[in-house]
């Protein structure tokens, strides 16, 4: 809900840097496995740092897992993953063949944007993970921002695991935990240091967009409370925005409200204790961000003031669509205070979509849907956060050709798309992996174009449109 307050309040809280927007077209691709590392993507790799490759619970499959077995030397590990793994001639790939916006996933336990990136937030006790994550991802969004590339911050796997069996969670374990009290609590905690830091750091420029859930269980039975956090998560990437001088007022923060104009720790504290409309949730997520802040600009190297320079834009808040679930879920788009985006992923290899031939594919795309569904419920922007080239059968080149252009015909009915994944590793273990997983490889064969924006064949589609 918004509280008018006193026009004056913050006239002093003056401009911040100028963010990109989000793109009329997004044309992008995932950072999948950078700092949240999935070991199929990388396998060679994997069993070199003394992973387990081709499984994933009761064995050495995660990042969890790995830190777990491996407390002494997993961090050095780890670092040369980061450094490795995404470089500057990734960003100048990248950049080369057209792409303007990069997915970054986080993850609670390993730095894929999840909550123990930031890591006062973590139980060391019960949970493992790499530390130092922070610090590449602010050398990752420093390459990107000098290459013009946009960024989202994806909270691919937040605290708690959000989803079963899956290594993208960081954790691989079917103990479901993230739909809680305790750890919606740490997720809006993260929110609202990562908020701060993308407004904060110049280095964070071209961050545009922060998501807050990867793939939620598809069941909304299953993921109670989730409505509520949706709301919570929106109010409080906006209470510190306004509290930075950015957008409108979300909270009537109090006439008596005596805000720093040189130190966004001492006005965080301020409108929060001042405030008399502020959910009580989110105000200890802000009280609770103060030290991490204090912590992070020095090791950072960021200013706790309040630049006077260039123009901040409110961040936009992304979530899976209402879609995404089954069994009445909560509508991210009820959550809405400023600017909104919503993401949907598709892939037709894993099943259910689609019969595992050619023409079953081509009709299933080409009739797609899913924009104008989510458009008829308020959830627009929407654009595929993931998708790829992957199949159930023998794809001949032919017929990829066929399908990298069918998909993105699809896809940009809507706000755009971002391909999973920008490279895999190219190794004998790997095998024919980034044939159909990477797209700077997908480039490389030709089923890509190297202007993202094009096709090879415009009408790919026309016969397999299906007319009422």
């Amino acid at each position: 809900m918004w509280f008018l307050v006193a026009t004056g309040l913050f006239c002093s809280i003056l401009v911040f840097h100028a963010r990109a927007a989000i793109p009329n077209k997004i044309h992008g691709v995932n950072l999948g496995s950078w700092l949240v590392l999935e070991p199929w993507m990388l396998p060679q790799e994997w069993s070199d740092m003394g992973g387990d490759i081709n499984c994933c619970s009761n064995c050495i499959g995660s990042e969890f897992s790995f830190v777990e077995a491996y407390p002494d030397t997993a961090d050095e590990k780890f670092e040369k993953h980061w450094s490795t793994w995404f470089t500057q001639d990734d960003v100048d790939a990248l950049s080369a063949v057209g792409i303007n916006t990069v997915r970054i996933p986080l993850s609670a336990f390993t730095p894929l944007l999840g909550y123990w990136i930031v890591e006062r937030l973590v139980d060391r006790k019960t949970e493992y993970y790499p530390r130092g994550g922070i610090l590449q991802l602010q050398r990752g969004v420093k390459m990107l921002k000098e290459a013009g590339i946009n960024v989202i911050l994806d909270h691919h796997a937040p605290p708690g695991v959000q989803t079963a069996n899956q290594a993208f969670a960081g954790h691989c374990t079917s103990d479901v935990e993230f739909y809680t009290p305790y750890n919606y609590q740490r997720a809006l905690v993260w929110t609202a240091v990562m908020t701060a830091i993308s407004h904060l750091d110049p280095n964070f420029q071209t961050v545009f967009a922060i998501e807050a859930v990867n793939e939620p269980i598809m069941d909304a039975t299953q993921t109670p409370g989730y409505g509520d956090f949706q709301m919570k998560f929106v109010q409080t990437i906006r209470a510190v925005e306004f509290i930075l001088g950015i957008g409108n007022p979300v909270f009537d923060l109090g006439s008596e409200s005596k805000v720093s104009t040189t130190n966004v720790t001492a006005a965080i504290s301020a409108s929060v204790n001042s405030s008399k409309t502020m959910n009580s949730d989110v105000k200890t997520a802000l009280l609770s961000s103060i030290p991490i802040l204090a912590q992070l600009a020095q090791q950072l190297d960021f200013q706790l003031g309040f630049s006077l320079s260039r123009k901040r834009q409110p961040l936009v808040a992304n979530f899976m669509d209402v879609n995404w679930q089954y069994n009445d879920p909560p509508n991210p788009a009820d959550a809405a205070i400023g600017p909104m985006g919503y993401d949907n992923h598709l892939y037709y290899s894993f099943g259910g979509v689609a019969d595992p031939n050619e023409e079953a594919y081509l009709t299933s795309i080409c009739n797609l849907q899913r924009v104008q569904n989510d458009a008829a419920v308020g959830d627009s922007p929407l654009w595929f956060g993931e998708w790829g080239l992957p199949t159930q059968f023998n794809a001949s080149d032919a017929f990829l050709n066929k399908w990298a252009d069918a998909q993105k015909l699809a896809y940009s009915q809507g706000r755009g798309w971002i391909f999973w994944n920008f490279k895999t590793e190219i190794s004998e273990l790997a095998g024919d992996l980034s044939r159909q997983w990477s797209y700077l490889d997908g480039v490389k064969r030709g089923y890509l174009t190297t202007d993202p924006s094009a096709v090879h064949d415009p009408n790919v589609c026309a016969p397999y449109i299906e007319h009422d």
